[in-house]
């Protein structure tokens, strides 16, 4: 069965999606998690059926519950947030195979771009919501974030998404 998206342009709704990191520390032994509290983002379903959007998270919004090392992962260490405020999400396509879809694109955070490819799974579709979920592993190295003391950290973390987006308001 495949699920169908209405045409159209998509919201994304902050107050019901999530964004969220873990990562492994001290050596494998601790992991460390935090979610983004500010994300937005939009979409297009085109007649085609073909889809493109963004998804955009604020830098400084990552939220492990220490100040200190969210202050740390702010810093030029690792995003870089007074330089690179935004970290995003750029859609190219999604390839819709039941109640998943390939999803190709690019991330974008430090100011490098580079391609990432996962698979979402359609949790929720109607006319108006589409609710996507999803879990991708990056490698930090890949956009500059190589502070590694002692070599407690691990290169990849995973990022685990919830994202509703309603349908765009006409103007």
């Amino acid at each position: 069965m495949t699920v169908a998206v209405e045409t159209g342009l998509w919201q994304l709704d902050p107050a019901a999606s999530t964004v969220a990191v873990r990562h492994k520390h001290m050596w494998g032994l601790v992991a460390v998690k935090g979610v983004f509290t500010t994300v937005g983002g939009q979409g297009e379903v085109k007649p085609d059926g073909s889809v493109t959007g963004t998804v955009t998270l604020d830098a400084t919004s990552l939220d492990t519950k220490n100040d200190k090392r969210d202050a740390h992962l702010r810093s030029a260490d690792f995003f870089d947030a007074e330089n690179h405020p935004e970290i995003t999400f750029t859609l190219h396509g999604a390839d819709v195979q039941g109640d998943s879809a390939r999803v190709t694109g690019e991330l974008t955070a430090r100011g490098i771009t580079k391609p990432l490819t996962f698979t979402a799974r359609l949790t929720g579709v109607d006319a108006q919501a589409v609710t996507v979920e999803a879990e991708a592993k990056v490698d930090r190295e890949d956009y500059g974030m190589t502070f590694n003391q002692l070599g407690m950290i691990t290169r990849v973390s995973t990022v685990t998404v919830k994202l509703r987006f309603t349908r765009a308001q006409a103007s």
